[in-house]
């Protein structure tokens, strides 16, 4: 190999990882939002965890984090707007990204 190839190959392998490090912060980003509107919605326990997982599934219907958006406005009703929910979203992809530094 040359070191061409090795440059290559490393670039390869951040990319790979970054990537799975942004798809697991969005996920548990989503997981926690999924637990903080369970807790609006008066769920605990299984059921907030269940709840938690229905939003975290949700994300797989689009692109962007909007399909996550839209399933937690139309479950909360008037617990909270849209903009709420995006903002308390944004704020908890940061909690999700300094825990995933903290495991890894």
């Amino acid at each position: 190999m040359t070191t061409f190839d090795d440059r290559e190959n490393a670039f390869e392998n951040k990319y790979a990882h970054d990537e799975e490090m942004k798809f697991r912060a969005e996920a548990r980003a989503n997981k926690l939002l999924g637990l903080w509107a369970a807790e609006l919605l008066g769920k605990t326990g299984d059921d907030a965890n269940s709840y938690a997982i229905e939003v975290v599934k949700a994300d797989f219907e689009e692109a962007g984090h909007e399909d996550v958006v839209r399933k937690v406005v139309g479950d909360l009703g008037d617990k909270a707007t849209a903009d709420e929910i995006r903002s308390k979203r944004a704020g908890l992809l940061i909690l999700a990204k300094e825990q995933i530094m903290k495991e890894v």
